[in-house]
């Protein structure tokens, strides 16, 4: 098996964890590929030999790699979303960092995850992406993400209006800070910091959530993904900003955003012992009481 191993910073704290996975794949005879910048990074802090084979782009993701490993947060884990894209190459996420809804193997069980998935011990769970249009095509081929599409104000501190429509027929004209549209996957991002609801995987919805919203009647609104969703924006500025997981770009006044959900979709491992439910019970302390 081919794993591409892919990580962000790497520092003393997690730089064990690094070594470990490296040196557990290759003790059952896995070939590790290693992302270009972070084989350049375990190369400098940590020592290791200079003769893996590494990679550097999405199209390498097309043949040749059996399974994707991410090590760090969520963050990094929307990074490998970012190479995978429609390769159908699955993913697991092993946690080095702090909350991680997508990276929810802890780091303490690095051995027997892999020795789990060499004995074949694990499933797939199917997460949808978002895809987006606009005039300019912005985000050019990345144009798609894996948690959210927000939209919101640039430089100023007055909010914006958002219009919003659904399947061509107007929703709602949202004076805010911005507006989100979210996945079931990115329910326990953003959308779930701005009030939004927690949807499981597999529902197939969208989430459209105002962020800070003027007018308090106005709540989050859970739309069949299989419907278009078209957004433009207006304000005091001339330009506002558009990202998609947290890449960002300027979008002008006016302009239509045209939102569907991605013809692919990515393939997570999950571990029966280790599902969405005990994921966001353990995550968010639900039935824990710190007065007993």
């Amino acid at each position: 098996m081919v794993v591409a191993l892919i990580g962000k910073k790497i520092n003393k704290s997690i730089s064990e964890y690094f070594l470990k996975v490296i040196s557990v794949m290759e003790a059952i005879g896995w070939e590790v590929v290693i992302e270009e910048e972070l084989n350049a990074s375990l190369i400098a802090k940590c020592g290791i030999r200079e003769n893996y084979q590494t990679f550097f782009s999405h199209t390498d993701f097309k043949s040749g790699i059996d399974l994707t490993l991410s090590l760090g947060g969520d963050g990094t884990f929307l990074k490998s979303v970012s190479y995978i894209r429609d390769s159908g190459v699955p993913v697991l996420g092993i946690n080095t960092g702090r909350l991680g809804f997508l990276a929810n193997i802890s780091k303490d069980t690095i051995e027997e995850t892999i020795q789990a998935i060499y004995n074949k011990e694990y499933d797939f769970q199917k997460r949808s992406l978002l895809r987006v249009h606009t005039v300019e095509e912005l985000f050019g081929d990345a144009n798609f993400a894996m948690n959210e599409l927000t939209v919101h104000k640039k430089d100023t501190s007055s909010m914006i209006t958002v219009h919003a429509a659904l399947d061509n027929k107007y929703l709602n004209s949202y004076w805010a800070d911005g507006l989100i549209v979210a996945t079931p996957t990115g329910s326990t991002a953003y959308n779930l910091s701005c009030g939004g609801p927690i949807i499981t995987p597999g529902c197939q919805v969208h989430i459209l959530t105002p962020i800070a919203a003027h007018n308090l009647n106005v709540r989050p609104v859970v739309v069949p993904d299989h419907m278009p969703i078209s957004l433009s924006v207006e304000g005091r500025d001339r330009t506002f900003l558009l990202s998609l997981d947290g890449n960002s770009k300027s979008i002008k006044q006016g302009e239509e955003i045209i939102i569907k959900k991605a013809e692919f979709m990515i393939n997570v491992v999950k571990f029966e012992h280790n599902n969405f439910l005990d994921t966001i019970r353990n995550k968010m302390f639900w039935g824990v009481d710190t007065r007993n």
